[in-house]
């Protein structure tokens, strides 16, 4: 229940017409802000033919379109967060707007696939400083008992920037080319930007430095990891290139965690992985985006490749997805303060394991319409997640770790869609290749079948019939074939993961594990909202930074797991 304007909470936060307001304008630009970062995941994914037309770009080329932005965002989460401890959540997130929007534009001015992928990595960096503050700035500014109403609106924003990204991006491909596609990022991130700037409070943390070390050493963990996957069928799975960038991942992801081990104000907190509930948040962050988003992009690609669809048309036929996650994301939202976070994440990722499941029935003679049943439950699955994951992040942590929890889960979501990509994109290039191989030995085009199976993994079917030679229905049929191998070879992959992710979301997360307010207080977000408080633990202020000391002087120790004493 919201205090009357001018009214004291019991945490001590005085309500005013001014906060009250600001509030709703927080949302307002976080939910733009998401929107805008997300749908750049998946706009792209209609415009790839067309990306790979213009630029001659390779299947390897479209892949590192889509993961050079997922490893920024994945590599820098973390970072941004502790950024936005120094220089305030407003101040880094508004940093964030102005580099996101300079280096859309330059991605809509490149001139090659080199530099569109350079462009869409450095975009990424402000994607990160906007991503990794979003949850802390909501959560600074909204009680406990409304944030079940602000994650599920923000949600929404999140589910439907993922889900949207194909007929947005289908509708600007068409109208006015594929540069379009980040040219549209302009007018929204200077409006955001200037939102931001009059409208939103800033709010310093307790860090006082960053973990440069430790944001090199991950960067380059998850760099030589998925630059191995990508290049692990052109190079060879055995050759030293490959053994030798697996190698290096490993030591400076070892580096890494001793690193985070030793360092006075680590990046990521390892200790509080302890706790199975931020081990299964993580875990579920992680599949939502390796299974449902990644699919994304290679059902855009069969949509034109194989189908024949334009880029319009492909997008639309993924409306079904985006209507029902759109559906399912303020059910979320709602249901989340009094359903437990792990049935809600449990549920919906079981829902995108059974609907990518169901996909498989694709094949060579499939219309868009075999795909249907299971964009729809995909879809839903992945709106009921959304919110249950934004709210379960924080819930799970004390309120000072608030922040590193929220980039915790932001950042296993990206590596999960990077490794994805990458992975899924590695099974898929290799089916593609061995079916190319197997239908055209006998063929007077045997000799150039490694190179169509490339062209038709990077959705340049209709290139290839057009010039390969030799007999183009046959090639049209080969193609096909090949294309919806390679497609339910991955479904079977994806749907694994997405399962998995529900079971270990259902066995991990547990609502004993959430940080409780003090007895009669309101439920924590992602709790069960039952249950006794949790013990008291002792004064929050005495491990509080110098704002948070001078905030509450003069106040009795409160219990440290509210999210009360994360606000201003």
């Amino acid at each position: 229940m919201t205090a009357p304007h001018g009214a004291t909470l019991p945490h001590g936060v005085v309500v005013t017409p001014e906060s009250s307001a600001r509030k709703w304008w927080t949302l307002g630009v976080a939910c733009a802000a998401t929107f805008m970062l997300l749908l750049d995941t998946n706009i792209v994914a209609v415009a790839l033919p067309s990306i790979a037309r213009d630029l001659n770009a390779s299947f390897d080329d479209l892949q590192w379109v889509i993961d050079a932005y997922s490893l920024g965002l994945a590599s820098l989460l973390l970072t941004a967060g502790a950024l936005s401890d120094v220089l305030g959540r407003r101040n880094v997130f508004a940093i964030g707007l102005v580099v996101f929007t300079a280096f859309s534009a330059i991605c809509g001015l490149a001139w090659s696939a080199t530099a569109l992928d350079v462009a869409r990595g450095l975009q990424a960096v402000g994607g990160a400083m906007m991503f990794g503050t979003v949850v802390a700035l909501l959560a600074q500014e909204f009680e406990p008992g409304e944030r079940g109403t602000a994650f599920g609106i923000w949600g929404a924003s999140t589910a439907s920037g993922v889900a949207s990204g194909p007929i947005i991006g289908g509708a600007l491909t068409d109208g006015l080319g594929w540069q379009a596609i980040f040219y549209v990022n302009i007018p929204i991130g200077l409006i955001a930007l200037a939102l931001t700037l009059t409208k939103l409070k800033n709010v310093p943390g307790e860090q006082s430095k960053i973990d440069l070390h430790g944001t090199v050493t991950f960067t380059a963990a998850l760099l030589a990891f998925v630059f191995a996957l990508v290049r692990g069928n052109g190079e060879g799975w055995s050759s030293p290139l490959i053994i030798g960038l697996f190698v290096a991942a490993a030591v400076c992801l070892g580096a890494f965690v001793a690193i985070e081990l030793r360092s006075a104000a680590p990046m990521l907190d390892l200790s509080l992985f302890r706790k199975r509930a931020v081990q299964g948040v993580s875990i579920a962050a992680f599949a939502v985006s390796a299974s449902a988003i990644t699919l994304v992009i290679f059902l855009t690609l069969w949509l034109q490749s194989i189908l024949g669809y334009s880029p319009l048309a492909a997008g639309l036929r993924m409306l079904p997805m985006t209507l029902s996650a759109l559906a399912a994301a303020p059910l979320a939202g709602r249901l989340s303060a009094r359903v437990p976070a792990r049935v809600m994440l449990s549920v919906g990722l079981l829902l995108v394991g059974v609907g990518t499941a169901s996909m498989t029935v694709i094949d060579a003679g499939s219309r868009w319409t075999a795909a249907l049943p299971g964009l729809i439950v995909v879809g839903v699955g992945m709106g009921l997640t959304q919110s249950p994951l934004a709210s379960a992040s924080v819930a799970v942590v004390p309120p000072a770790k608030a922040g590193m929890a929220s980039g915790i889960n932001s950042t296993f979501r990206q590596v999960g869609l990077a490794t994805g990509i990458a992975a899924l994109g590695a099974v898929f290039a290799h089916t593609v290749l061995t079916h190319v191989k197997a239908a055209l030995a006998n063929t007077p085009v045997v000799g150039q079948a490694a190179a169509i199976a490339e062209r038709i993994a990077a959705g340049g079917t209709q290139s290839v019939v057009a010039h390969a030679g030799g007999n183009p229905q046959q090639i049209e049929h080969v193609a096909a074939v090949s294309f919806t191998a390679g497609l339910t070879r991955i479904f079977v992959i994806a749907a694994a993961v997405a399962i998995v992710g529900a079971i270990t979301s259902a066995v991990l997360i547990r609502s004993r594990d959430m940080w409780q307010p003090p007895a009669g207080g309101p439920p924590r977000p992602g709790g069960s909202g039952s249950g006794p408080p949790g013990p008291p633990l002792g004064d929050p202020l005495e491990s509080a930074g110098p704002l948070q000391r001078r905030a509450g002087e003069g106040r009795a120790p409160r219990n440290e797991g509210t999210l009360d004493d994360h606000r201003p």
